[in-house]
């Protein structure tokens, strides 16, 4: 592999980070019930999910609530937490996985429903569990060039409409030991929802700023990981081995670029499973009690997921903790992004 791409910010601060939690808690012990007959039926172990994966439960939104819904109210809480008014958007980027229908985007809903100006562009940004910090990463730039003065940045997941076609595709008859593995890790996500608030760091002082980072394409691997509305399927094996070298060979050039990150306050990573993390902490050598770990309890929330840890870790960080950011997307794609807290 050639090429890595490096990007650097003069002028751009994180102002706000918030999440918000669905409030369905489903633990793995009901995933088990709901799995009996095809666990049964292909004789394989209850606990999977706990003991190879490591999630104990993840969430659900409540009936008459949804992803967007979530987003809206992340994404409110998030302005007001900046102390900025929706008329002072300039940007709002939806990075969700998740939605209802291919048009119009999801970031129509939420412009409308925050009170947007028809002066802020508002679109989608996919890149699998990556749209979050592409999306922070886009907006940055913007702020930097001139073109806008704060960005918005939001996603939504929901999980149990895909979970749910799962279930009953594995509990057909004609289900097979490889069909289970191979939608496993659908069983590990989880719903949720963040936003966070970008703007220039000389009119906010006290802020996080934005430094930069590193981003890196491994897109041969884009086989690895192919989900939709009725169900995802992974080549587990493969994608761990495929983002390790990755996120390995980008964590190096970054070192060769002057990026220092051997000693950082914290690392807040995308959440996936215990083997996953465990492979990344040792692959660029973590030190393990700064890597915060939030799958047990919310799962893999896509985009979300890596926002939501940092919402989470923003009331134990201090100012002057140097923060990394570094998430792995199917595709593959991978970025690393510095936030100076």
């Amino acid at each position: 592999m050639t090429g890595n791409a490096t990007f650097r910010h003069d002028n751009t601060a994180l102002l706000a980070v918030t999440s918000v939690e669905a409030p369905v808690v489903v633990s793995s012990t009901e995933f088990d019930e709901r799995l009996a007959p095809s666990l049964k039926r292909l004789r394989l172990s209850k606990r999977l999910l706990e003991r190879v994966a490591g999630v104990t439960e993840r969430r659900w939104w409540s009936p008459g609530s949804d992803f967007d819904d979530a987003a809206i109210e992340a994404g409110a809480k998030a302005m007001a937490e900046a102390g900025i008014e929706p008329g002072d958007v300039g940007l709002l980027v939806n990075t969700s996985v998740t939605r209802r229908n291919l048009e119009p985007s999801v970031a129509v809903k939420i412009h409308h429903s925050l009170g947007l100006p028809t002066s802020a562009m508002n679109f989608d940004l996919a890149n699998a569990c990556l749209g979050f910090v592409n999306g922070m990463t886009l907006a940055a730039n913007m702020i930097d060039s001139g073109q806008i003065k704060y960005a918005l940045i939001v996603a939504g997941e929901d999980a149990q409409k895909t979970q749910e076609a799962t279930f009953n595709r594995l509990n057909h008859e004609d289900s097979t030991r490889e069909d289970f593995l191979s939608e496993f890790a659908t069983l590990t996500l989880g719903s949720g929802a963040a936003a966070a608030v970008i703007g220039p760091a000389d009119l906010h002082p006290g802020s996080h700023r934005i430094l930069g980072g590193v981003s890196r394409a491994g897109t041969q691997h884009h086989e690895l990981c192919v989900g939709g509305i009725d169900g995802m399927y992974t080549d587990t094996k493969g994608l761990l081995d495929g983002g390790l070298d990755l996120v390995v060979t980008a964590w190096h050039e970054a070192q060769e670029d002057g990026w220092k990150w051997d000693a950082m306050d914290r690392y807040v990573t995308h959440q996936v499973s215990t083997s996953y993390t465990n492979a990344i902490i040792k692959a660029v050598d973590l030190e393990r009690q700064r890597v915060p770990i939030t799958f047990p309890h919310w799962g893999n929330v896509g985009p979300a997921s890596l926002p939501m840890t940092l919402a989470q870790e923003s009331q134990s960080l201090n100012p002057g903790d140097r923060v990394l950011c570094l998430g792995v997307g199917s595709g593959l794609n991978t970025s690393m992004m510095e936030i100076a807290w």
